[in-house]
């Protein structure tokens, strides 16, 4: 697989975000993940956005972080914020969603970032599974979901 950086809105990131917004509207019943996101939020240095792609070059998986400082969404000072990790369901099993995460845990440490944060929600145990098993762990909540019950956030450090 290649795993190579590509602009947030880049045709291959939008049909993987449209693929998984369609799961989220069905494990959750609702639109999807409205959290407000653009492509200048995951540019270097502030950011990074990455997709893999099969042998045949089709885009079969997703990830990126974005810088968040202290501010009134629960955020602290050097977090780097997961988003949009995504794996299509035929390449599921193959250990990209634990290479994206390294690489995005690499990028982000190397930009300064001292904090790596997510949020998943409760419908989702094959994220939690692999977040938990990479060392994250459950901390207060953050972010656009803050106040949702399914809501549940992780943190890991990144020093």
């Amino acid at each position: 697989m290649d795993i190579r950086p590509t602009p947030y809105d880049h045709p291959d990131a939008v049909k993987l975000n449209d693929a998984v917004q369609l799961e989220y509207a069905v494990r959750y019943g609702d639109e999807g993940d409205v959290t407000p996101l653009d492509a200048r939020m995951f540019a270097p240095p502030a950011g990074l956005y990455l997709l893999a792609y099969d042998p045949l070059g089709r885009p079969v998986a997703t990830g990126g972080w974005r810088t968040q400082d202290e501010n009134e969404e629960g955020y602290s000072d050097g977090d780097a914020e997961l988003k949009r990790m995504y794996v299509v369901p035929e390449a599921r099993g193959l250990g990209l969603a634990r290479r994206i995460l390294a690489a995005l845990e690499a990028d982000a440490r190397a930009a300064g970032r001292t904090r790596m944060v997510l949020e998943t929600g409760d419908m989702q145990p094959e994220a939690i599974a692999l977040y938990l098993s990479s060392g994250y762990e459950p901390c207060a909540k953050f972010g656009y979901y803050r106040e949702y019950e399914s809501s549940r956030c992780f943190a890991k450090p990144l020093v």
